[in-house]
Parts: structure tokens; sequence; C-alpha cells
């Protein structure tokens, strides 16, 4: 690896994304991506980590272009602040916390759950609950504010997404499982002890660092930006004058 010929290599390295886990760790399909290993902790090959994050990219700028949906999720604590902070950045939905087994397999009964927290959070606006005994208000109090944490990042969702970014693949084995049912494609960031195979867009990196979390997905949000800006200006140029 040309580490200080090539900025972006260095910038990965300086993150930390080449550190991976022990060799014992590793999963078979992860070899191609090992450079080798120091003091028994697998080293990721970055040339590579940076091909695969710049075809990710280019994947997430043609979304972007078409204003797909994409969802970000990564629950582990490392990851949930960076994506949090990246849905936001491209206005879409994420999911931080644990994942609601159903979300995409069982659409309708997801969109069900969520019409049913909007009924409830617009009775309590209007004073509706004042009809109702303290112990039912303070009931309908709870259940609303449970519904709010399990649905924080996913209220304005109408469909399915076009792409799903995960961190940690291993982590989010649901949402990987339920995203590969509906065949929708997956970028993700993956440790050496993740198995590659179903992922479109797999970054080996390292997915315990919160410094290459934020600069991977800080890149895959940019990327989408882009293709928004590129769309934005493209229809200004077709206004009749």
């Amino acid at each position: 690896m040309e580490i200080t010929k090539n900025p972006e290599i260095g910038e990965l390295f300086n993150a930390g994304a080449h550190v991976g886990y022990s060799k014992t760790r590793r999963h078979p399909k992860m070899r191609e991506f090992i450079f080798g290993t120091r003091n028994n902790i697998e080293v990721f090959d970055l040339e590579k980590t940076l091909a695969n994050l710049k075809t990710a990219e280019e994947f997430l700028k043609s979304l972007g272009r078409d204003a797909k949906a994409v969802l970000w999720v990564g629950s582990k604590p490392p990851a949930s602040r960076f994506i949090r902070e990246a849905a936001k950045k491209t206005g879409m939905p994420f999911v931080a916390e644990r994942w609601l087994g159903g979300t995409l397999t069982n659409f309708k009964v997801f969109e069900g759950r969520l019409a049913h927290l909007a009924k409830l959070e617009a009775e309590e606006k209007s004073g509706g609950f004042e009809k109702y005994s303290k112990k039912e208000k303070l009931l309908k109090i709870i259940e609303i504010r449970k519904l709010g944490r399990m649905f924080e990042g996913l209220k304005n969702v109408k469909s399915l997404p076009q792409a799903l970014i995960i961190v940690d693949p291993g982590e989010e084995k649901t949402a990987l499982s339920e995203a590969r049912r509906k065949n929708i494609p997956v970028v993700a960031i993956l440790n050496v002890d993740c198995d590659p195979q179903n992922i479109k867009y797999a970054i080996p990196a390292n997915d315990n660092s919160s410094s290459v979390i934020s600069l991977i997905l800080s890149r895959l949000a940019t990327a989408y930006e882009a293709g928004l800006a590129e769309k934005q200006a493209e229809k200004q140029i077709e206004k009749p004058v």
C-alpha cells in the first residue's frame, strides 16, 4: 500500500481503517481484502478499501440523482451517532437503535404501526387525551414514548428503500437478511469477521472505530448529496427562459 503517495489512503490509514480483528476471527471470504497480519491482527489492504468505497460512492451518487430513498442502519455505540448525522444530512430515514423485525419484509404491518403512532401523537397534540382517566392517559403517553423511540428515524417512511447502508452487517443480521429477501442492495462497512457474499457494495474497514465510521459515512452522504445537486442543476438548465 502506498500510504504517503495517496492522500485518500493516508486519510483512511490515519483514521485506523486498516485495523481488523485477530486472524482467528477472519471470515474465509474476507481473505481477498487482507494486506497482511501484524501482531496477530489482520491489516486491511486500503487500496481495495478505497476502490470499493469509490464504487459505493458512485452508487450513492446515482441514487441521489434519482432522489431514491436510502435507509441508514447502525445500532452499535460507535455507529449510531454517525448514522443519525448522515441520514439527517441527506434527509433520509435511519435505524440507530435495535432493528425492528419485519421493517422490510412485513411492510404493511410496519405502516400500520407508524399510522397508529401518528394517530396517538395527533390525539395528544389536539388535547384528546383529556377525555381519558389519569391511568389511561399515562398509559397512552408511555405508549407514544415507546413507539417514538422505536420509530425514531422512520416516521416519514412511505415505501421500501432503494438501498441500505449498514455499519457492521454482523451486528445487523436481521436488517441484512430482510434486505436480501426484498432484493434491496446493501452498502456495508464490514470487518474481517463478516461474510461479504450477500453485500453488493462491501467496504472492508475497521467498523469499530468512530473515526473510520464517521469518515466513510460522511463520504457516502456527500456522494448522495452530489447526485441530488447534479439533478437540480440539470432541472435549472432545462427551465424555459
